[in-house]
């Protein structure tokens, strides 16, 4: 999955650091983020510990000193992987446009899937945290400017001492079986886009609920059915929906008559396990149980 960046560590606890020069920059506009382009260097090919894939990688703040030579100014520590600081900047896009060599923003979500499978989470959890950054500039309860906290990763009000941290919404995605079928679904919304693959019920945790109640509730409104034996499986952070993802497996509880919520979903089925299509990627939580259930790891 997406988080699974293993040789390598993220260290996300919050530090107070400024950037070297050898450290990585982050900058996005709106879903895009500005890699670099290239072969790879001398230095990268003996830097173990640099983010990069054969055709992108992450840059460094030496490839801006020349040109914004105040760029480490007001640079945001955000995560180190390995021993490699990484660090979010806010700069205008048409500032940066056509000025550094062989640099161009790139969607976010065509980046997923690349090699080495660090710069994916990087990216992502990089964009998580920029999006509440841009999101939260100003008070909700005064209009204050926000200013960053010194000890911890929040964002605080001069004016009335209100603090943010940053957002992270619980989410809920169900596997429900019925013997050896599955239930898939496609989502209004992913249709409508042109994307074909099948998913699985998911919804936001309610104020008052437990995760088990979220999915009792969800599985009624999208499809109408009841389940029992809800089990955990996995969970995941997704930052662009900036939530963290949690994955439940349940059998079915009675009649498998599927009312389908349209304005939710255009499509629900059961699917034998035999006659599920792989998943295009198991980078995302979705994708993994749905395989989990194909090849017979959950039974």
């Amino acid at each position: 999955m997406l988080q699974d960046i293993k040789p390598h560590t993220i260290r996300n606890e919050y530090q107070n650091k400024k950037p070297e020069d050898s450290d990585f920059v982050l900058i996005f506009w709106n879903d895009f983020v500005y890699l670099k382009n290239g072969v790879l260097d001398e230095a990268d090919k003996s830097d173990k510990s640099s983010l990069k894939i054969p055709s992108l990688k992450i840059p460094k703040f030496d490839d801006f000193l020349k040109i914004f030579p105040k760029i480490k100014d007001d640079a945001r520590y955000i995560f180190s992987i390995d021993e490699k600081s990484c660090f979010l900047v806010n700069l205008e896009t048409e500032i940066i446009a056509g000025k550094i060599e062989d640099m161009k923003l790139q969607r976010l979500r065509n980046v997923l899937g690349s090699e080495p499978e660090v710069l994916d989470f990087a990216c992502a959890t990089a964009f998580h945290l920029s999006k509440w950054y841009k999101t939260h500039q100003f008070c909700s309860c005064c209009g204050k400017k926000m200013k960053h906290e010194e000890d911890e990763r929040a964002l605080y009000c001069p004016r009335c001492d209100f603090v943010e941290y940053p957002k992270i919404a619980p989410v809920v995605i169900v596997g429900v079986r019925d013997d050896e079928e599955l239930l898939l679904v496609k989502n209004v919304g992913a249709a409508e886009s042109g994307y074909k693959n099948y998913a699985l019920v998911a919804g936001f945790v309610e104020i008052g609920e437990t995760l088990e109640e979220t999915v009792r509730r969800e599985m009624m409104e999208e499809v109408g059915i009841r389940v029992k034996n809800i089990t955990y499986y996995k969970s995941q952070p997704w930052a662009f929906s900036e939530s963290l993802l949690a994955g439940f497996f349940a059998d079915l509880d009675g009649d498998k008559t599927i009312h389908l919520d349209e304005n939710e979903l255009s499509e629900a089925i059961w699917v034998s396990r035999n006659e599920i299509p792989a998943p295009d990627s198991v980078m995302s939580l979705t994708g993994d149980m749905i395989e989990a259930f194909r090849t017979g790891k959950i039974e």
